[in-house]
């Protein structure tokens, strides 16, 4: 049955991926506002998916400590379910992504309209400046600017890997920045056919109010969202039946 479900559901979001991909073709043509509101709907329908067909409910807690205005949104990062869920409780979010996203047919013209922020890899130290420039008018416009500090998928329970990109963006934004906490990657694992029924949680924590040193941010950030995030992967560990964490696999979790 596990195989059965995960197996629709993997059908039916690409479907629905694909057919969001054409519907929001006309969003293109109305103001940006209008087209995240879109946008937004794609996620919306994606989380419904989730509950219908693979028995995998979002819950999202902390929405109340969100501040209004520009931000800095930090999130953990374990699955391609936070992606797409982020976007759905922020006022008007976009993302840092690599460049070579925005030269995709259709898709790109979509991340090119939500005036998401591309960051050139190959350009070094320069690569640093533009995207900072970019990120601090969106900002300035009241966006919320979202970034995956460790860069890339990691498996829940693995050590983090976090970047300094996001102390250096926090450091030259002058905004707030709204850490989030996630266990998505126990139910929707990287790189895996399998989506495992249960309940997804996402926490907002409490905004880290600008101003602070870059290296005192850094080291802040890191703390409170890995912490709430083994919190919430020994949840969803008794959840799953899977019992807490083994002593190797609490220490790494920890590094």
């Amino acid at each position: 049955m596990l195989i059965l479900r995960s197996l629709l559901f993997n059908v039916a979001f690409y479907a629905n991926l694909i057919l969001w991909l054409f519907l929001l073709l006309p969003g293109l043509l109305v103001p940006r506002r209008t087209f995240m509101q879109m946008v937004k709907l794609w996620g919306r329908t994606s989380i419904w998916l989730l509950r219908v067909i693979a028995g995998i409910k979002v819950e999202i807690t902390g929405l109340e400590k969100i501040p209004p205005g520009g931000a800095l949104v930090a999130a953990k990062h374990q699955s391609f379910l936070e992606t797409f869920t982020i976007v759905t409780f922020l006022d008007d979010p976009t993302y840092i992504l690599k460049r070579e996203l925005m030269w995709l047919p259709i898709f790109g013209w979509h991340l090119a309209k939500a005036q998401c922020v591309p960051v050139n890899r190959k350009a070094g130290s320069l690569a640093l400046v533009q995207m900072t420039q970019r990120a601090k008018e969106e900002a300035e416009h009241g966006r919320q600017i979202i970034i995956f500090p460790e860069g890339t998928r990691r498996p829940p329970g693995a050590p983090s890997a976090y970047k300094y990109g996001v102390a250096h963006l926090y450091q030259n934004l002058g905004f707030p920045c709204i850490p989030i906490a996630l266990n998505a990657g126990l139910y929707w694992p990287r790189r895996q056919f399998i989506r495992r029924p249960g309940t997804v949680r996402i926490e907002v924590l409490a905004p880290i109010p600008a101003g602070l040193p870059r290296d005192e941010f850094f080291q802040r950030v890191q703390a409170e969202i890995e912490t709430a995030s083994n919190r919430l992967y020994e949840e969803g560990r008794r959840e799953l039946g899977l019992g807490p964490a083994s002593p190797s696999e609490a220490t790494l979790s920890k590094a």
